[in-house]
């Protein structure tokens, strides 16, 4: 077991990231470190990090699909460098994509049905506690939490979806049904080593009591408690 006593963590940052600041904000609350942002031209990640966090927004302002050009920056080759060798990736929102083009996440994230950007805040169930995400959260535990997207109707085909069903992978699902059409009411998504999680939901806009809630901040708390302990 390493001796650590707090989390070291990456931000990348890419053209039309807009949310990198609101999760660096909330890994340095959480964490007590100063995260390090890293730009989308950089080829290497900082050595000896635990976390890479890739944020929300509208990255080469979501050209082609969302993600498309991101997932092709020079960085996310060392971020799923990072993420095969045992690495903890959290991708949020724009983050979510980013990380289903480069293959570390199964699906795929399509335009909202409605085809309505949707901005709100949304109540989603913890669907399981075995993550390094979610750890603090008891199974069916409830959270309120923002979205903000206009491509976030994750689909898979049958096959994908009964192994994520059987391996317990579904970490997040919308209560009440998904506002963007997501198959199977999926909110986030984890790897088969449950060391990457992909969500639409922002927690990291859900953890001072200043933003109207702070029902994401234990997602961040159980990737801390992990961190350290790992």
């Amino acid at each position: 077991m390493r001796l650590k006593t707090a989390p070291t963590a990456a931000v990348v940052v890419f053209p039309g990231s807009n949310c990198d600041r609101d999760m660096a904000v909330a890994l340095r609350e959480v964490f007590g470190t100063e995260p390090t942002m890293v730009w989308h031209k950089d080829s290497a990640l900082p050595a000896g990090l635990d976390l890479v966090a890739v944020p929300g927004g509208f990255s080469f302002g979501d050209y082609l699909r969302s993600g498309a050009i991101a997932a092709r920056s020079p960085i996310m080759g060392a971020v799923t460098a990072f993420a095969e060798g045992g690495g903890h990736v959290l991708g949020i929102c724009n983050g979510f994509q980013v990380l289903t083009e480069v293959g570390l996440l199964p699906g795929a994230l399509m335009r909202n049905a409605g085809l309505k950007f949707l901005c709100k805040t949304v109540t989603l169930r913890v669907e399981t506690a075995d993550s390094p995400f979610t750890s603090a959260y008891g199974v069916g535990a409830e959270l309120d939490v923002p979205i903000a997207h206009h491509d976030g109707c994750w689909r898979a085909d049958e096959p994908t979806l009964a192994a994520l069903r059987a391996e317990d992978r579904i970490a997040l699902r919308y209560v009440g049904g998904a506002p963007n059409g997501a198959l199977d009411d999926a909110a986030g998504v984890l790897s088969a080593n449950r060391r990457v999680l992909g969500m639409m939901p922002h927690p990291e806009r859900a953890v001072d009591p200043a933003h109207g809630g702070t029902d994401g901040r234990k997602l961040f708390e159980s990737l801390a408690a992990s961190l350290v302990s790992a």
